[in-house]
């Protein structure tokens, strides 16, 4: 997957403002080319994992595809952890096996990481992703 220094820094910008708790959201876009971020509200409300606000989610999967695209990454951050998937993420990929998965590390405030995922079969692979 493509995506914009910008789209990076609107996630980064977004796990910030959301501090204590983690952010969630969604990267929509066409043939592997992100173009847009779009953010949902964690349910859970939490600093330890993430639950899409389901309303939110469904209205962000429309928008995308609305705009001719489709849904290519999922994204959510860690607070103090690193960009590195947990066991409670690699069980919720479950039910979207075929997305990227974006996580954005705040664990060292100065310096942001970003780093995407495939998770599929309870499984942790590296996702080709390139920054532009």
């Amino acid at each position: 997957m493509q995506i914009s220094r910008q789209l990076v820094e609107e996630m980064v910008a977004h796990a910030r403002e959301d501090l204590p708790n983690e952010c969630c959201g969604l990267v929509g876009g066409r043939e592997g080319e992100a173009s847009v971020v779009i953010r949902v509200a964690n349910a859970a409300c939490s600093p330890l994992r993430y639950e899409m606000d389901p309303q939110e989610q469904y209205d962000a999967l429309r928008a995308i595809e609305e705009e001719g695209g489709e849904l290519l990454a999922i994204y959510h951050s860690h607070t103090r952890s690193a960009a590195y998937p947990s066991q409670t993420d690699v069980n919720l990929a479950a039910a979207w096996p075929d997305q990227i998965y974006l996580i954005v590390s705040l664990a060292e405030e100065d310096a942001p990481d970003v780093k995407g995922y495939l998770l599929r079969d309870l499984r942790i692979a590296d996702a080709e992703i390139t920054v532009s």
